[in-house]
């Protein structure tokens, strides 16, 4: 084996100064479709002197450990034990791992690893795949497909995101973490102008009905100005913090309890606990929310800021309004959540079946768009309740209007507004979609790269 280390060596120093530099790794990953992530963490474990080069021993030991590590994932996959991985052992596999794929799709998988055509894997022609690349079990040989929270566009009822064991041990996941509050804080400020439009229009109902879009921007900008627009913001971006914070923690506690110890999370496991995170977080950080819209239709002077805005409530209203809207806000986290999950395992099972060629991983404009496509179908489903939540977040801010119930707002509404009430502002709702996932996009990989997740 040692023989085949060496060869391996010197075949990638391409220089034959007797050390793989990062440059020289680099060309070889590229080769084999992976990243520039994936040579740091060659390098990370394999050097261990830290002179940012490996020499043969450093080489030889690196790939024996790795070698280690991808035995024991070629074992957990051989259920049967036969020495040989077939495509009903991928489908179970991917099945513990909460990721549901068709034996087609199995079979796919297979033939990119399969160098005999025998339609199974054994343990040589897995070890050859691999040997180069940096995962260490198949958790991580699976992770193409992770559901990122990374992108933000404006709500935060997605479920939380998956970290395999190697990211929650080193750290990385509180990088990812904050690389994703900070994108979704830029984000939210670019859009804010779209999504103070949206309340707008759903708090004034009947009167948006044949209002345009320039024309609703108009009326802010002469009522307090241009800056008007980011009215709210503020608000809704504190509230990233505490609220991802509050649903990781959530999420790892619900996965716990729904979970036996040593196994790996299902899908529908995984949709009730990120919905009973959700609903955790929501449950402290609802305040907030109320606030964000209280300052999003207030009238300029109405409220100096969050804090003005919090004591004139707490005064005129009492503790209880700023729990108002919360059972509508509760109940929208489950057609969220599941429709968003539904459609972007749908989407990930058409491009599997459909585009995918030489490689399972998707890319990240396939990633995007699964992504903004899925949440954008949660939005419309769970739209009707956001609406509700909203007026009944501002009854009071607006003279002579009844204090209603959510369900007395949902006859209310369809009474004299029809079907369509239901769905006020969601057109600057569906505008700021992507431009949102493009800027949270943008900012998250270079936070990521500033905080050392990956490589420039």
């Amino acid at each position: 084996m040692d023989t085949l280390y060496q060869d391996l060596f010197w075949l990638l120093d391409y220089n034959d100064d007797g050390v793989l530099d990062m440059q020289e790794l680099q060309e070889a990953l590229e080769d084999l479709g992976l990243l520039e992530e994936d040579r740091k963490k060659i390098f990370s474990s394999g050097d261990t002197n830290k002179d940012g080069k490996l020499d043969l021993e450093e080489f030889i030991r690196y790939l024996k450990d790795h070698e280690k590590k991808m035995k024991l994932a070629f074992k957990t996959l051989d259920k049967n034990k036969d020495g040989k991985i077939d495509a009903s052992e991928i489908v179970k596999s991917f099945k513990m791992l909460g990721l549901s794929i068709s034996l087609k799709q199995a079979e796919f998988i297979l033939e990119s690893i399969d160098d005999d055509g025998t339609m199974t894997v054994d343990w040589e022609e897995w070890r050859d795949y691999f040997l180069l690349n940096p995962v260490t079990d198949i958790e991580e040989i699976v992770h193409f497909w992770k559901h990122s929270t990374g992108i933000d566009i404006g709500d935060s009822l997605t479920i939380p995101d998956e970290f395999t064991e190697e990211e929650k041990k080193t750290g990385l996941w509180w990088k990812q973490l904050l690389s994703g509050g900070v994108a979704g804080a830029i984000s939210r400020t670019c859009t804010a102008p779209l999504d103070r439009l949206k309340v707008m229009m759903q708090v004034h109902g009947s009167k948006s009905g044949k209002m345009k879009i320039s024309d609703g921007f108009r009326q802010m900008v002469k009522e307090g100005g241009f800056l008007s627009l980011w009215r709210g913001n503020g608000t809704n971006v504190i509230k990233i913090a505490p609220e991802t914070a509050i649903k990781f923690w959530a999420y790892e506690q619900y996965k716990k309890l729904l979970t036996d110890e040593g196994k790996k999370i299902g899908t529908f496991e995984r949709f009730i606990s990120g919905s009973l995170a959700g609903a955790t977080a929501q449950t402290f950080i609802y305040p907030l929310e109320v606030m964000k819209t209280r300052l999003a239709v207030g009238k300029t002077g109405q409220y100096s800021g969050l804090f003005d805005c919090a004591k004139k409530i707490l005064k005129h209203e009492g503790v209880g309004a700023f729990y108002k809207g919360y059972i509508p806000n509760l109940l929208g986290i489950i057609p969220y959540a599941g429709i968003d999950l539904a459609v972007y395992e749908l989407l990930k099972s058409h491009w599997l079946d459909n585009f995918a060629e030489d490689t399972v991983n998707p890319g990240v404009t396939v990633l995007l768009g699964c992504g903004a496509l899925s949440s954008t179908c949660g939005q419309l489903a769970s739209y009707p309740l956001a609406l509700v939540r909203t007026r009944m977040q501002t009854q009071a801010m607006i003279e002579g209007a009844p204090q209603m119930s959510m369900v007395g707002l949902f006859r209310r509404i369809l009474s004299k507004e029809g079907l369509i009430g239901l769905y006020r502002g969601i057109t600057p709702n569906f505008m700021k979609v992507l431009p949102a996932v493009g800027i949270s996009y943008v900012v998250y990989e270079n936070m990521k790269q500033t905080l050392g997740v990956s490589q420039k």
